[in-house]
């Protein structure tokens, strides 16, 4: 049996990280990736010459670690701009600050509210949270109606502890201020984003891909922490000196047939799924980076468009878009045809092109899209992470720590998981 002195499950930017510190230390790291190919969320596909990532993928990283991998690859700069839909119109995001094409009465109905907003926070929910921060008018017309599309979860069920700086805290000035014009400033938490020239958001990744030592098809089934080994679908098996893990917190749960309790708790922990519609177009129509959509008619929340990010990810003369539609759990709520038929739809209702124009319509699905933060998550979190740890496992990356952790993030996620904090 091979002996390997460290074992990284899972071959996605956090696997990659972990990779790196390996070799920055001396050190054999291998990674073993289900998957037939490397890069995890952050791989892509082609169809009819046209590339598509797995869901939007924008840089804003700025992380010295992250930068200095990262800016090896020549990169196009996008200023951060996105809109949104709501019946009929577009507003710039975020929304409440930028009400200028509603009308009079409209405007003044929301700011109203807004100027009524609770005094102090009632609750620790995250509906709470929001029409403590922007009123009820707002609270309702947007983020509570978005957050239902967006985490398929009612605001009332999920926490405020992922919020960061996602979120804009309102504040009466910018609200007054784009309410009178549509040249308010962009209040978006970066100034730009970066992506590459070519070869899609992996090239980002592809040279940490090809210095590591990557074994594909080789999905883990059995962790036994006493034996210090990892068993595989394809009946090899390999011991280790130390084992990263970017695999789910349920996953990882199951394969270490954790006792009743971790079973319990780690069975409450719930992502979102997603599924990704992606649009080749027969035109050189240029759209906008990306938007949200608020409208209940049309599935997907957010759009966005491969051939804004780089001409280089569809051929000469077109153009392209791809639809994210989540859904709680790792079961869609849709069929394929309902999924192709309201991306028609969405297509003509936003007027984004000529159906016409369209070349394709791909479908696929993400089986694990963001991490859901109801209320007592933490809670359960914590007890699976305990465990693994308890048994000599680390855990890094976006599932592997159960977090709100963008691409950045997860890079350093999986390399301090061999050097600690830097």
């Amino acid at each position: 049996m091979e002996n390997i002195d460290i074992v990284v499950l899972g071959a996605g930017i956090a696997g990659l990280g972990a990779a790196l510190a390996a070799r920055r230390q001396g050190r054999r790291a291998v990674i073993f990736e289900a998957r037939d190919r490397a890069g995890g969320l952050l791989d892509n596909f082609e169809v009819d010459r046209f590339r598509f990532d797995y869901a939007v993928h924008l840089s804003f990283a700025t992380e010295p670690l992250v930068r200095e991998i990262f800016d090896r690859t020549p990169y196009l700069i996008h200023p951060a701009d996105s809109l949104c839909f709501e019946n009929g119109r577009w507003l710039k995001h975020p929304v409440q600050n930028n009400l200028y094409p509603l009308s009079p009465e409209e405007k003044v109905a929301l700011i109203q509210s807004f100027l009524e907003r609770p005094a102090e926070l009632v609750g620790d929910d995250y509906e709470s949270w929001l029409r403590h921060q922007y009123g009820d008018a707002i609270a309702e017309r947007y983020p509570i109606k978005y957050t239902h599309k967006y985490w398929d979860t009612a605001a009332s069920d999920l926490s405020t502890t992922w919020i960061g700086n996602r979120m804009r805290r309102a504040e009466l000035g910018e609200i007054l201020l784009g309410a009178f014009t549509d040249e308010a400033p962009n209040t978006y938490y970066t100034k730009e984003m970066r992506y590459p020239k070519k070869g899609g958001f992996k090239a980002f990744i592809q040279e940490m891909i090809d210095e590591s030592d990557i074994r594909t098809g080789h999905a883990a089934v059995r962790v036994d922490s006493d034996a210090r080994s990892v068993s595989f679908a394809d009946g090899t098996t390999v011991e280790y000196g130390q084992l990263l893990s970017t695999l789910p917190l349920p996953v990882l749960a199951r394969l270490m047939d954790a006792p009743a309790d971790v079973m319990s708790a780690a069975s409450r922990l719930v992502a979102t799924s997603i599924d990704l519609v992606s649009v080749g177009i027969d035109s050189s129509k240029e759209f906008p980076l990306w938007l949200y959509i608020y409208d209940d008619d049309i599935l997907a929340s957010r759009v966005h468009s491969p051939s804004r990010k780089s001409p280089d990810n569809v051929p000469a003369g077109c153009s392209s878009l791809q639809f994210e539609i989540y859904t709680r759990g790792t079961e869609s709520r849709f069929t394929k045809e309902q999924l192709l038929e309201n991306t028609r739809f969405a297509l003509g209702k936003l007027q984004l092109c000529d159906p016409a124009q369209v070349r394709f319509y791909d479908h696929r699905r993400l089986n694990y899209g963001n991490v859901i933060f109801y209320r007592s998550m933490e809670s359960d979190r914590a007890v699976v992470l305990a465990y693994a740890a308890e048994h000599g496992v680390a855990s890094c990356g976006r599932f592997g720590k159960w977090d709100y952790l963008w691409s950045n993030q997860s890079l350093v996620s999986g390399y301090e998981s061999l050097t600690g904090p830097r």
